[in-house]
């Protein structure tokens, strides 16, 4: 370890400080995502297409994510500034994000039909750039700064604050006054968090990089832009082939449509999970894909269970006005809210714990009782009659969640080198980013023309799959 990295003896608040930027950026996902973007999508676009128009623009903008997420890693590894490495990039990305708040304000409020849609494709897109170079440069926090010894309670404060506060925060704030058509106030809400958690950032003790341990290599830089354009191609072919195969296999008599429909959808995801990662760690890290093989399949096992979780949170607005009617429009952002803070709840209650025992039993046994218990939860949220037994389902699908982020990025943070974790853990939002694009791209046609109840069972089974990914990673390999 160089000079310019030797860490610094840790107070009781740096895990506050080093994780609570990623409170902010989920504040912001939680209520962008699942309530104020579908909402507005279904209000330009109409019924039939909501879910492919939705689904459009997640994989546009979350692909624009991946590729700035992980530049930002990468830049911000060399970065030389007098406030450190990270921090002012994060000053930087909630700068331009507060813009982007303010043009999703306007937008709301002065456009309709396709013309609003656009313009809103336009300002999601610009706000996933601010975003994630704040993003990319945040996640080096904990390799900089925490030893290995303590980077299981680390994560579970950072899993903490990335889910189940903001979860809480915003199902009992911002989607009331979402759900009330109070739009700008949600959004001025979202601009006080980012300030708040921008300031408490700005008091981690960063050592200034005297000088980066490697000089750029914007070799490295274009192996990225090919990453990105390489994962966005598989799933552009990959969903091609399922929006074509769809209008032949709905008009099939029930239940072979649906059982059909199924499997599409399945192999679809399972091959662009597999294949994207695959083929775009090879292309962004060259031969250090071959040196570290269980980076690849962390990121396996992490795209996969995302795959999941965040698809049923995006699309589950749109599930709850199918399984009860009486819920339409922003009468269904409160109990889909609701729903949120029931799993960030069951979160909040297991993140502490789930670092405690990632740090003596490992990682890899939680992560394989997660995907389990969270492929229960859906099947009890998909079959689920009223509300309160889905909120059962939404507590299994949290308890999972927590586990699996505390023990995930554990693990990991062990993974990857020390000296260039930016680069490397920005390169794992193949997972973050890619999740979004995978499930709503593929996923968004389904919900459409099968119905968002067979939707959200698919997304179960991406729960299961990521448990096989764990034999893939290899002890000896963790460093």
């Amino acid at each position: 370890m160089s000079e310019s990295l030797t860490q610094k003896p840790l107070r009781w608040y740096d895990a506050l400080t080093s994780n609570v930027y990623f409170f902010a950026l989920t504040v912001r996902s939680q209520t962008l995502t699942p309530l104020i973007v579908p909402l507005l999508i279904q209000q330009f676009v109409g019924e039939a297409t909501k879910g492919t128009s939705y689904g459009n623009l997640r994989l546009v903008s979350l692909m624009v994510a991946l590729l700035v997420q992980a530049l930002a890693g990468m830049l911000s590894d060399h970065n030389t500034s007098r406030l450190g490495r990270r921090r002012p990039f994060i000053l930087v990305s909630t700068a331009l994000e507060i813009l982007a708040f303010l043009g999703i304000g306007f937008i709301a409020g002065s456009m309709e039909g396709q013309a609003g849609y656009w313009a809103l494709f336009g300002v999601i897109v610009f706000s996933m750039v601010a975003s994630n170079i704040g993003h990319g440069a945040a996640q080096g926090l904990i390799p900089d700064l925490v030893p290995p010894s303590q980077r299981g309670k680390f994560s579970g404060i950072k899993a903490l604050l990335e889910l189940p506060l903001p979860l809480i925060f915003v199902a009992f704030t911002v989607s009331r006054m979402v759900t009330a058509g109070n739009l700008w106030a949600a959004i001025i809400t979202i601009i006080v968090v980012f300030v708040a958690a921008t300031a408490l950032t700005m008091l981690v003790r960063e050592t200034p990089l005297k000088k980066p341990a490697t000089p750029i290599d914007w070799k490295e830089i274009l192996r990225l832009v090919a990453m990105t354009g390489l994962f966005t191609l598989v799933v552009l072919l990959i969903g091609a082939g399922v929006r074509w195969l769809l209008p032949h296999l709905l008009v099939l008599a029930k239940p072979k449509s649906l059982i059909f429909t199924a499997l599409a959808g399945i192999v679809g995801m399972l091959l662009a999970v597999a294949l994207g990662v695959i083929a775009s760690v090879r292309v962004s890290l060259g031969k250090g894909a071959d040196k570290h093989p269980s980076f690849m399949w962390w990121v396996i096992n992490r795209l996969a269970f995302l795959v999941g979780a965040n698809n049923l949170a995006g699309f589950v607005l749109y599930f709850i006005q199918e399984r009860f009617p009486e819920l339409q429009g922003s009468a269904a952002a409160q109990p889909a809210s609701l729903l949120m803070m029931v799993v960030g709840v069951a979160i909040l209650v297991i993140s502490i714990p789930s670092g405690w025992l990632t740090d003596k039993f490992g990682a890899k046994p939680l992560l394989l009782s997660s995907g389990l218990l969270a492929a229960i939860g859906t099947l009890v949220v998909v079959f689920s009659q009223t509300m309160a037994v889905m909120y059962i389902g939404g507590t299994l699908i949290g308890l999972a969640s927590g586990v699996f982020f505390a023990s995930n990025w554990a693990l990991g943070t062990s993974i990857v080198p020390k000296e260039e974790a930016g680069r490397w853990l920005g390169i794992s939002n193949l997972a973050g980013a890619g999740a979004g694009a995978v499930g709503a791209y593929i996923g968004g046609p389904i919900g459409d023309g099968a119905g968002y109840m067979l939707l959200m069972g698919l997304y179960g089974f991406l729960f299961l799959f990521s448990t096989l990914a764990l034999f893939k990673i290899k002890p000896e390999s963790i460093a």
